[in-house]
């Protein structure tokens, strides 16, 4: 369909109609659905009539007239293959960041995919008793799990961390107050602040100690009749350094029993495998935060623990009671592909396959010559792909550091290694046109060399991963 032709008097008397527009586009591209043309269309058309409102018509409007049809065509057509486009989409992390937030966190195991996959298409016994037919407890294959894995009494899960932060605190502080450290006081991702988070939970924050500097008896000093709750909030993407006093969560407990008010820690990223033991920091291992005596621990399920996103509890049995009676739990839940996947991972963990089959452990965990040796390789391969190589074109195998994301480990940095690659237009435009492949890739900016990491690289995306980068070389 041709569009009508451009006259050359006011540009705003050549817009085509949204109709017309919509039209060449899905003949333009048939694979293209109607309500995104249409859309797309619309956008383009008031774009262009704003400009050219704005220049008034004139010569002015002229010198600002956005180009004319084949312009806005091509224009609609860039933008309906943005609306139409599935939304997550899957995208290749070549960053080296395993728990990378803007990319969906943890990529859970394929047979937890499965497990979420089996319960999205079919009836489930979600809330029924199937040997006596009557009403049953969603979350108690989950509960049970958790409460063999880390010790605790008793176990509860919601959607988010967040979500569960929430409702330990309006479970059990609502009206009162609860104790913090300033130096707790973080800021965990799209300006959500936890004191702001604690005035919706309705409690009132008591700020205690300095941002450095906190003592014990600062925490003492504070607790009063309306005082409810001791929390600890563990620090994410940030550590602070030099001369610093914290309270360890043993001593919270204590002063919590001598007072008679609950104690919470909130860890963010809480591990159920002792990754001290392969030399990591260890305060993330769940287990053993609950054998120092908090009445709770909550943590996410789409971090270390690599599984679905999820708020986890565990903890005493009487303020997880409490907290399942609220009625902001229902409002909180968890949904049947979430709790499918979450079994899968649980029970992964209690058979004993987690560090072989949970991919953020298999990626967290690997081992730096197996790594070195799969990037050499990986470098082999492109080296032929990419031929012939132009001037401007240059790669090295080099060491790299990379944080574990996601807020977990603040402050310790995987030993890692990258092909360091500088291609035409220099690192950013090669970055730029990698984000514009199929599926999109994301990678890394350093030292003006574009960094691929492939830790984070599952086998099965290599070819594509060769493919776009041969591609973007050139």
């Amino acid at each position: 369909m041709d569009l009508p032709r451009r006259v050359n008097t006011d540009p705003r008397r050549a817009l085509p109609s949204i109709h017309r527009l919509t039209e060449a586009l899905l003949e333009r591209n048939s694979e293209i659905p109607r309500w995104a043309a249409s859309e797309a269309a619309q956008r383009v058309v008031t774009e262009a009539r704003r400009v050219l409102d704005a220049s008034a018509g004139g010569e002015e409007a002229r010198q600002n007239d956005p180009g004319g049809n084949q312009i806005w065509l091509d224009q609609a057509l860039r933008l309906a293959q943005q609306i139409a486009r599935p939304r997550p989409q899957t995208v290749i992390n070549a960053t080296g960041v395993v728990l990378h937030t803007n990319l969906g966190r943890a990529p859970m195991a394929p047979g937890a995919a499965e497990a979420a996959a089996r319960a999205a298409d079919s009836y489930t016994d979600l809330e029924l008793d199937v040997e006596d037919g009557r009403r049953g407890d969603r979350l108690a294959g989950a509960a049970e799990r958790l409460r063999l894995l880390t010790g605790a009494e008793a176990a509860y899960v919601c959607n988010n961390n967040a979500a569960a932060l929430v409702l330990a605190l309006n479970t059990l502080a609502e009206g009162r107050e609860v104790v913090v450290s300033r130096g707790e006081l973080v800021e965990i991702g799209g300006s959500f602040r936890v004191p702001e988070i604690m005035e919706r939970a309705g409690v009132q924050l008591v700020e205690v100690g300095s941002t450095n500097r906190t003592h014990l008896r600062d925490y003492a000093d504070a607790i009063g009749p309306q005082t409810a709750m001791l929390l600890k909030i563990h620090r994410s993407n940030f550590e602070i350094r030099g001369f610093v006093k914290e309270v360890g969560l043993a001593e919270l407990v204590g002063l919590g029993a001598t007072h008679g008010v609950h104690v919470v820690e909130d860890l963010g990223s809480g591990t159920l495998v002792d990754l001290g033991r392969h030399g990591f920091p260890a305060e993330a291992f769940v287990p053993s935060r609950l054998a120092e005596g908090p009445d709770l621990v909550c943590f996410s399920g789409d971090k270390l623990l690599g599984g679905p996103q999820a708020g986890i509890v565990v903890g005493r049995a009487a303020p997880i009671a409490a907290m399942r009676k609220n009625p902001l739990a229902r409002a909180l839940r968890l949904d049947k592909m979430s709790l499918a996947a979450l079994d899968w991972t649980l029970t992964a963990y209690l058979d004993g396959r987690a560090e072989q089959q949970v991919p953020v452990l298999k990626q967290v965990l690997l081992p730096p010559e197996l790594h070195e040796a799969r990037t050499r390789a990986f470098a082999k391969q492109l080296l032929e792909a990419a031929q012939p190589l132009g001037p401007t074109v240059e790669f090295e195998v080099v060491r790299d550091r990379v944080p574990v994301g996601g807020g977990s480990l603040p402050g310790f940095e995987l030993e890692s290694w990258g092909l360091a690659i500088r291609g035409p237009g220099g690192a950013d435009a090669l970055a730029s046109r990698l984000r514009g492949s199929l599926p999109p890739i994301l990678a890394r900016v350093r030292d003006g060399m574009l960094l691929i990491d492939l830790r984070a690289v599952d086998e099965s995306q290599t070819p594509s991963l060769l493919k776009s980068l041969a591609a973007a070389l050139h």
